[in-house]
């Protein structure tokens, strides 16, 4: 199994290549190059706990790393979760079921693909015998799960920069209050989209990559979006055989990495209805899912920060595939959209489709979720309660604890939710650096807290 990038001007990389780069240097997006198809095995893989199903999938695409080490990446990895079953399939209704996926560490479905990443950076640094600087973006929970898988790693430096002011006072003191020598938040001016861009510009510079062996925590990596490939696979396993094809994921996302996983199983064999996205007022993919147009927005801070995003990163795997996996086409159609170029195409014609939810709806939907089944949802989480399925099951992806948010919470139920992994936070200082949204003030910032 090799990987090439969505721009095809890079050579093909092998798993461990592809993670350790993050990006590629022709500032494409890792993709294999050809899907196994595992609706012959799904079957088999029916009676697996949750790391032994990730050991077997994951190895169909690291074929250099053996099942045996596989499973025990997999098995610490998801040590540290609460739940037994790690990814609770929660019945709401006949038609209606809830996959939470923020029982980790951080609370967030990002954990699933960063304790993880963090074990294969770990396994890295100890095979090559160099030090790694690990730099990401966040919108509020990819930083806080990133820091959490590489905090105390012996050979790991990681820099997240995030958006002041514009992640929950909660998601940033995940990130800012750990305490650890090898962590560093970095506060930086605009929205996620300013972050993300420099972060892209300083992988784009591959001298600075050598120089610091850098790699990339975001869902640009392809590891981040085979890793959540299996909770996909997860639930659909536990559903009862009559009802697999008739079940819609419904995913609260906004760089769409999350959805993407799902549909990339779906590619895979996992024989389901499709999959809706579920967007904020933030709403391009909202709008290119039901219109066809790609036009970048103005932002607007909402009630879900996590779904602030205007470019939404994955979105390019998206196109390859749609288009064909023709590079030449994804490389002219990026610049376009880096240009700040409206494109347009007739509606899609594909398993996923779309809905939007503004900040009123929002506080609407998490006090109706509880009048009507007495289950509290997260602000991003509220975003799926719309425009259901008419036919089949709805699974909805959970993706954080309705802990994290509190004042949105307690503005919809009239009462505060809490967790005592966040209540723990609010004691501890708060170590964050100012920095501005520039490459060469990040490259800066790296290159003197190397090792630090």
């Amino acid at each position: 199994m090799l990987y090439e990038s969505t721009r095809g001007q890079v050579r093909p990389h092998s798993f461990s290549e592809a993670v350790e780069a993050g990006l590629a240097a022709d500032g494409g997006l890792f993709v294999p190059q050809t899907w196994p198809d595992l609706s012959a095995l799904l079957p088999t893989w029916e009676g697996l706990s949750y790391p032994q199903l990730a050991a077997q999938f994951l190895s169909r695409f690291a074929p250099e790393i053996e099942l045996e080490e596989w499973q025990q990446l997999t098995a610490q990895a998801y040590s540290r979760f609460a739940a037994a079953e790690v990814a609770p399939l929660v019945k709401l209704d006949e038609r209606t079921l809830v996959l939470e996926l923020w029982h980790g560490p951080t609370l967030a479905f990002k954990d699933f693909a960063l304790q993880l990443l963090g074990l294969l950076y770990k396994r890295q640094v100890a095979q090559q015998g160099r030090r790694l600087a690990v730099l990401g973006a966040t919108s509020g929970d990819t930083g806080s799960a990133a820091i959490a898988g590489c905090m105390g790693q012996p050979g790991i430096d990681i820099f997240i920069l995030y958006p002041q002011g514009r992640v929950s006072p909660l998601q940033e003191r995940q990130m800012a209050c750990t305490g650890a020598a090898n962590v560093h938040a970095l506060a930086v001016p605009g929205f996620f989209d300013d972050a993300q861009r420099v972060v892209k510009d300083c992988f784009g510079d591959e001298g600075f990559v050598r120089e610091v062996n850098l790699s990339a925590v975001n869902s640009i990596n392809i590891a981040r979006v085979l890793a959540q490939c299996v909770y996909y696979l997860w639930a659909w396993l536990r559903l009862p055989a009559s009802q697999r094809s008739t079940a819609e994921f419904v995913v609260p996302t906004g760089n769409f990495g999350n959805v993407l996983a799902g549909w990339w199983c779906q590619r895979m064999g996992m024989a389901c209805r499709g999959f809706r996205v579920a967007t904020n007022h933030n709403d391009i993919l909202h709008r290119f899912f039901s219109t066809g147009e790609y036009r970048q927005g103005e932002l607007r801070s909402s009630h879900a920060p996590s779904m602030d995003i205007a470019a939404a990163s994955n979105f390019e795997r998206f196109l390859f595939e749609w288009q064909g996996r023709d590079a030449a086409k994804v490389r002219g159609l990026m610049a376009r959209m880096k240009a700040g170029e409206v494109l347009s195409w007739p509606q899609p014609q594909t398993s996923i489709r779309s809905s939007r939810m503004d900040d009123a709806q929002i506080v609407q939907s998490i006090a109706e979720v509880w009048r009507r089944w007495g289950y509290v949802a997260d602000p991003h989480t509220a975003c799926a309660f719309t425009d259901m399925a008419p036919e089949g099951v709805s699974v909805i992806l959970s993706t954080a604890s309705a802990a994290k948010f509190p004042e949105v919470v307690a503005q919809a139920l009239g009462r505060e939710v809490t967790h005592p992994t966040l209540e723990a936070l609010k004691g501890l200082p708060l170590r964050s650096q100012p920095l501005a949204a520039e490459p060469a003030a990040v490259k800066a910032f790296v290159r003197a807290h190397l090792g630090a």
